[in-house]
Parts: C-alpha cells; structure tokens; sequence
C-alpha cells in the first residue's frame, strides 16, 4: 500500500500527518517507508534529527540517477536510510530538489518515483509527504500511490483551496493513475470549541464530501515532539493527540472506512 499524504495549501500539517502514521505503521509491526519529497525537509528533520547531518544520498539521486527500477531492485537503493525506529526506513528530501523542477519535467520524469516504488517490495506501507504545490514531484507522488489522504485546516481559505485540490487529483486519476482512491479528508489542528470549524466540517459534510470521522487536534504536544525529533507514538504514547492519530491509522485499515469510500466514488 502506497499513501500519499498531499494538499496544495501549506500549514495544514501534511508532514505531522505522514511521519505520525508511518511510526504507528512501523509501531504495530509492519515494515514502513517514509518518502520525503518536500524540498522543506520537515519529515526527514522530524525522523533524523541531527542525524540528518549523516545523510548522504536523498531523493534528489533517486529523480537523477539513470538506473532502471529493475537494476535497483538487485543491487539495492542506497539512498534509503534506516530511522532510529524499527521497521521504519526514510527516503530523505533535499533542499536542492525544487532546483530540478524545470529539469525533470522537461525529461518527463513523473513516473520515476512509481517505478522505483513498486520494485521496493520488502515494504507492507509507504508514505509519502508532498510540497505544498501542484508540480512534478506532488504529481510524481499522485501517480505513484494507490491511496491520498487529504489533510484540512478548517478556514475559508483552506475550503476553496480543497475543490481545486480535488479537481488535481480527478484528472490525475484520469491522465495518469486509475487505480488512485482518495482515501478522505482528515480534519487536522481541530478546535473543537471554536464555532468555525466545526460549521465548516458540518457544511462539508453536507456537500458528501469524504470527510473521515478521526479528527487531530490542535496540540502544543505536537511542536514539541517535532522539537525532539520524536513521532508521538514513541515521544508521547498516552497523549490524547497520539491517540488520535492512533484511531485515525485504525479508521484508515478497516473495512467499514473502505465501504464508504467506494460509496462516496460511487455518488461523485
């Protein structure tokens, strides 16, 4: 299973969302990837730390290098890393990668990161965290996956942003991937108490949009475990935003979140 995590808007939480799940992925036993392809580089901060420092090769050599996918499924891909978490392996960003935009598309390169992916088979999860853009390498990312998790802030701006957002992905499933399901909409950095979002949610719902039952809430525990270079589930394990994302990683596996979004395809 291929997820990314995307929305074209920044601030809505995108790397928090990826890296979380990805660590309760490796948490509950299966072997997990973590591709970074935002040139921020919030994610591999996030997994590393100052062992970022160590990373030699990032997903700037996987878009350049000339090796076939087959070539790389023998020889192995030096450019993934081991995290300090088991069962958890890192594909690093690069700062440098927006400098390549031009470059690749030019090369027609967005399917690079689909086929690399797909020879990578020792790996029961893979995640994705995008930029915050509609460009080769979100695109990249869209046509590699099979699942997109939407992550929403809930304000005006956010809102109008989410039906351009949803209008990408359709012709991106017509263009390129048919096989790509949005996943849904996971309301992050949730005020429960504030009258905005939650009218905003409510609208949204009315509108049939797929909008997930978990919602994350807004946390200081959050910054903090970015500030220690931590996932929740390993900085903070009993928190209520830990357990959040906990039912959030659970409402994504089970059979009654799928049913509904096949419904949700079928009424679109």
């Amino acid at each position: 299973m291929i997820r990314v995590v995307f929305n074209q808007k920044g601030g809505v939480g995108k790397s928090s969302l990826a890296t979380n799940l990805a660590a309760i992925s490796a948490q509950r036993g299966a072997n997990t990837l973590v591709v970074d392809l935002d040139p921020q580089c919030n994610t591999t901060q996030y997994l590393l730390g100052d062992d970022v420092a160590q990373v030699e090769e990032t997903i700037r050599d996987l878009f350049t290098q000339n090796k076939r996918a087959s070539t790389l499924a023998k020889e192995g891909a030096s450019y993934i890393v081991a995290t300090p978490y088991e069962r958890l392996d890192l594909i690093a960003a690069d700062a440098e990668i927006a400098d390549l935009q031009a470059k690749l598309e030019a090369r027609h390169k967005i399917y690079k990161l689909r086929d690399a992916l797909r020879m990578f088979g020792d790996y029961d999860e893979i995640y994705i965290d995008t930029p915050p853009a509609f460009n080769i390498f979100s695109l990249s990312a869209l046509i590699a996956a099979d699942r997109c998790l939407i992550p929403f802030d809930c304000d005006d701006f956010s809102r109008r942003a989410l039906y351009t957002l949803l209008e990408n992905v359709e012709e991106t499933q017509e263009d390129h991937n048919p096989e790509l399901v949005i996943e849904g909409i996971v309301v992050n950095q949730f005020q429960a108490r504030a009258h905005l979002p939650q009218s905003i949610v409510d609208e949204l719902r009315e509108e049939g949009l797929p909008l997930l039952d978990s919602m994350i809430s807004q946390s200081v525990k959050m910054r903090e475990s970015h500030s220690a270079s931590q996932p929740l589930i390993h900085f903070a394990p009993s928190h209520k935003i830990t357990q959040e994302l906990i039912a959030l990683y659970d409402e994504l596996h089970c059979d009654k979140s799928k049913a509904r979004r096949r419904e949700w395809l079928a009424s679109a």
